[in-house]
Parts: structure tokens; C-alpha cells; sequence
């Protein structure tokens, strides 16, 4: 009788020190005509940091994709690399690609987390698998720490325009653990030339009747930086007046500096500038080395795209603007005398 709770007793004790399966990463990486998105490496860097296993997802067309590969297997973190050629992912729909992520993460999977960056792409597709295999998904986190001895993860995303940081932990009753990542928060991920990870090529999963069909793709063209990674961006609002006088303010600043072109979505909504430009809560957030307001009063939902960035400038003739709340730098004039003096100082 005594042996036998013995025994009992130490299967109890067994159990309670048991630990938790290592992390596994499922990353889902993004690219565009050939390269790899930056936000992606972002959340190749977020995953590494759960300390443990990572395997990156390249889904697209058979032109594309071979050329993703190659440059997608010696990203440092890396550990293998799945890839899925089929023309039904030329453009990666919702109803298209979640099927391919729903087999791969049903069927016995080893993977504990699936990541990627927080685009309107992957917005639209993990939350779908996600509530296809019952799990919730965490949005938009700026850090994470992963508990290896009980399996649960814990993040923190902003809220409330970012005047509140919410943490939230996934504990390890949830199976796989869906999240996106905020690429501002996260270093992008760089290639080694010794790293080179494990090439594994998946089947498709075809999907007849897609009741959505992509009609075309419009990018606005620009010889100046992306405004999503640009180290110094140059950024106006509605006093810049009209659309031409934006432009004329505007640009050679921005080209004297070799910055990119934002604008406020109040600028967006009177026309002056393309939505693609728009920083805020409901456009692009941005944290460059950089960031230069001009006749921006500082509305909150502009404040939560970029009050991360490094050096916050601001020149502005109303002095309680609110931008100047969150300025390093600050200049009560009136822009239009300021921005073109500054030009010349800049090109002497």
C-alpha cells in the first residue's frame, strides 16, 4: 500500500515540474516584386526573441517566389524556410492563402506561435485562421517575453491611440499563439553570410470559387524613401493650404534631407497629399531618426503614428499646439518663411 502512493506521489511531482514544449515561430514572410518586406523582418526579429525554434513561410507566385528564397534563407534567426508557389498566390487573398496556413497548423504541427508583421495583408489573414482553429490572435504588440518553465507568452500592444499600454499573456492552454507585430518596435532582421537555413517546399492547397478576385494594384511612385522605413521623414498639414503649395514646400526639404513625404490625415482628407502618405492612428506609424511636423497642430490620432520617432521637430504658428507637448524641438513661425530658409542653409 505504501508503494503504491508512493508511486502516485511521484507521478504527482513529475507532473509538476514538467515543462513546457519549447517555442516553435511560424513567420509569415512578406514580399513585393521579388523583395522581402521590411516589416517582415521585423517579425522575424520578434519571434527570434521567444528563444526558440523559427521557421519562415514564402507564399506566391512561381516567378517570385524561387527569388524570395534565396534571399530569405540566410536571414540571421532563421531555422528552416517553407515555400508555396501557385498562380492562385500571385496576389495573396485571405481565401487563398488562410487554407494553405490551416493545414500546415492542423495537422499535428509543432508550431507553438505563428507571426508576422502588422500589415493590412496579414491583418486580414491570420485573425481568419486564428478563429478557424478556435485560438485568439494578439494584435500590433511592441515587446514580448516568452515564460519557457509554464509556456505562456506575455505582450504588450498600445491602445487608446497609444496613450495606454495594454499586457497581455497568452497562457499555455492556448495552443498556438497568433500575433502581429508593430515593425517600429523590432530591428529588422539581417542576412549572414554563414546563415543559411533548411529549404522545404509545401503543396498548395487549391480553392475553387474564391468569392474575392483581385483587380489591380496602385503604388504611388516616388525616388524618395519608403515613408514606412525612412530614417528622417518630412511631414505638413492642412496649413500648407492646397495640394501644389504642398508639394512646393514640401518636397525640396525633403529632398535636401533625403527624407520621405508625410502628411497629417487632415492634409489627406483636403487632398493635399496621397492616403499612401498619411501618418497616424489610421495610416502609417512611423519612429525614424527624424521627424519633422510642419503646420501640424498635433491631433492624438497623428500623435500615435509618430511619437516613437528619435527627433521630433515642430514649427508651428499656433504656440499651444499640441505637437509641441511631444516636440524636442520646437518653433513657434510661421512655415512658410522657416521651411525655405532652412532649404538654403541646408544646401550651402
Amino acid at each position: 500500500m505504501l508503494r503504491v502512493q508512493i508511486s502516485q506521489l511521484n507521478r504527482v511531482l513529475a507532473r509538476s515540474y514538467a515543462t513546457a514544449a519549447p517555442p516553435h515561430a511560424l513567420v509569415f514572410l512578406e514580399h513585393r516584386q521579388g523583395d522581402l518586406d521590411s516589416a517582415s523582418l521585423s517579425a522575424l526579429t520578434a519571434a527570434s526573441q521567444l528563444g526558440g525554434q523559427v521557421t519562415g513561410l514564402v507564399v506566391g507566385s512561381p516567378e517570385e517566389v524561387p527569388s524570395v528564397v534565396e534571399k530569405a534563407r540566410r536571414l540571421n534567426g532563421l531555422n528552416t524556410l517553407l515555400h508555396c508557389a501557385s498562380p492562385q498566390y500571385s496576389t495573396p487573398l485571405p481565401e487563398t492563402v488562410s487554407p494553405l496556413l490551416e493545414k500546415l497548423l492542423s495537422q499535428n504541427s509543432p508550431f507553438t506561435h505563428v507571426v508576422s508583421a502588422h500589415s493590412s495583408s496579414a491583418k486580414s489573414i491570420l485573425p481568419r485562421v486564428a478563429a478557424k482553429l478556435d485560438v485568439p490572435a494578439v494584435s500590433d504588440i511592441t515587446s514580448l517575453e516568452h515564460d519557457a518553465a509554464s509556456g505562456s507568452t506575455t505582450f504588450t500592444r498600445p491602445i487608446y491611440a497609444g496613450n495606454a499600454i495594454s499586457t497581455v499573456r497568452a497562457s499555455s492552454s492556448i495552443p498556438i499563439k497568433f500575433f502581429t507585430v508593430r515593425s517600429t518596435a523590432f530591428a529588422a532582421a539581417g542576412a549572414g553570410d554563414a546563415a543559411e537555413s533548411e529549404v522545404k517546399a509545401l503543396d498548395s492547397v487549391e480553392v475553387s470559387d474564391v468569392p474575392t478576385e483581385h483587380i489591380s494594384t496602385s503604388l504611388t511612385k516616388s525616388d524618395r524613401p519608403d515613408l514606412g522605413v525612412a530614417s528622417r521623414v518630412v511631414s505638413g498639414g492642412r496649413a500648407l493650404k492646397n495640394a501644389e503649395t504642398f508639394q512646393s514646400t514640401l518636397y525640396p526639404l525633403a529632398d535636401a534631407l533625403g527624407a520621405a513625404v508625410g502628411a497629417s490625415r487632415a492634409a489627406v482628407d483636403a487632398g493635399y497629399a496621397d492616403n499612401s502618405l498619411q501618418v497616424g492612428q489610421t495610416g502609417k506609424v512611423v519612429a525614424p531618426e527624424l521627424y519633422m511636423a510642419l503646420g501640424i497642430s498635433g491631433a492624438i490620432q497623428h500623435l500615435a503614428g509618430m511619437k516613437d520617432s528619435k527627433l521630433i521637430v515642430a514649427v508651428n504658428k499656433d504656440p499651444d499646439a499640441p505637437i509641441f507637448q511631444v516636440a524636442d524641438v520646437g518653433l513657434v513661425a510661421d512655415l512658410f518663411e522657416v521651411v525655405p530658409e532652412l532649404v538654403e542653409k541646408l544646401k550651402q
